[in-house]
Order: C-alpha cells, then structure tokens, then sequence
C-alpha cells in the first residue's frame, strides 16, 4: 500500500479499478482545516489524465509495471509486429493498442512495452526522436525574421509544425509527448 504522502511523480498504483500513472502532485496545507493532495494522474487503459483531491489519510494499493523493451519490425494491415530482444519472441499489437503512437514507429526502433500482470498497457516511446522532412512547402526569403511555421510532413506521415527554414529532406527532433518541433538534427 502506497500512503498519499509518499506520492511521487511515475508511481503507479490502482485506484477506482484502474490503473493510474502520477503526473504532478501539490500537497497543500491551508491555514485553517486539514492538509490535502492535489494529484493529476494518467489513466494508463485509456490514456486520458485527470485532476483529483485526497485527504492525507488516503491509501492507494501499488501497481507493479512491467517494462520490456522490444524492437518495432513491421506492420501488417492492423497489426504491428513487435520482437522481445531477450527471448526473441514475437509480439501483436493491434491498432487501437498503438493508438497514435503509429506516427512515430520507425522500423527497427526500440521501444517499451508496457503491462500490467498479463495485460498490456501500451508503449513508450523515447522522449525525443529524429524524423525526416518528406513533404513540405519550400522555404521563403525572409521567413526566418518571424516566429512563422508551415506543415512538414515525415516518413512515418506525421504532421509538424516547422519553422520557415526548414526544407524536404531535413532531419528534425520532433518530442514524442506533444508531437511538436524541437530542433534540426
């Protein structure tokens, strides 16, 4: 059992029947009344995040996470086919486990699977990857003087905002948790 006030950013734990990530947490003592936790958690089924208040006399019950890493190989039709590096097993998953992780899965990349007992959550993806620039508008002299962007698209057919300056077949440092531009490669 996990005590509230030992809550820290990444730890997981079950609540309402699910399985929840923290996100960020505030332990507040107001003036007056008892201490309380502002707690913002990720669902890690459905991915969604949301805002809680606890008492400091909550206790949560603890969700061991399993993380493997796995080699992204191919994807057939719905299925994307995954390979444990330990034991070189084989895994399926279908498109909606994928979710819109697929814009970033490039083949032979390592990635985390992650799962709870028997079932799977998802994947994890590094923070930060290098994509190439496939499609984009050309640029334009005198674009680089304001903070104006226009659509890039990669080989993996995810769409970013770019600045002016970036050109078809740039690499680029796109952040995988908000799918925005980072810098050239």
């Amino acid at each position: 059992m996990i005590d509230v006030n030992d809550i820290k950013n990444g730890m997981t734990f079950q609540y309402e029947g699910n399985i929840y990530q923290v996100v960020e947490f505030l332990h507040v003592k107001p003036g007056k009344g008892s201490a309380f936790m502002k707690m913002k958690m990720k669902n890690l089924r459905s991915g969604t995040t949301l805002e809680r208040t606890f008492n400091t006399n909550v206790r949560f019950e603890e969700a061991r996470i399993d993380r493997t890493t796995v080699q992204y190989l191919y994807k057939d039709g719905d299925t994307y086919c995954f390979m444990d590096m330990e034991t070189f097993e084989q895994i399926e998953l279908n498109a909606s486990q994928v979710g819109d992780k697929k814009d970033y899965l490039l083949e032979n990349m390592d990635v985390n699977i992650t799962r709870y007992g028997q079932e799977l959550l998802g994947l994890e993806l590094p923070q930060k990857m290098e994509f190439t620039v496939v499609s984009t508008e050309p640029a334009v002299k005198g674009g680089t003087q304001t903070n104006a962007s226009k659509d890039a698209y990669t080989e993996t057919g995810l769409l970013v905002k770019v600045p002016m300056f970036v050109n078809q077949g740039d690499k680029i440092i796109v952040t995988t948790e908000d799918g925005k531009y980072y810098s050239r490669a």
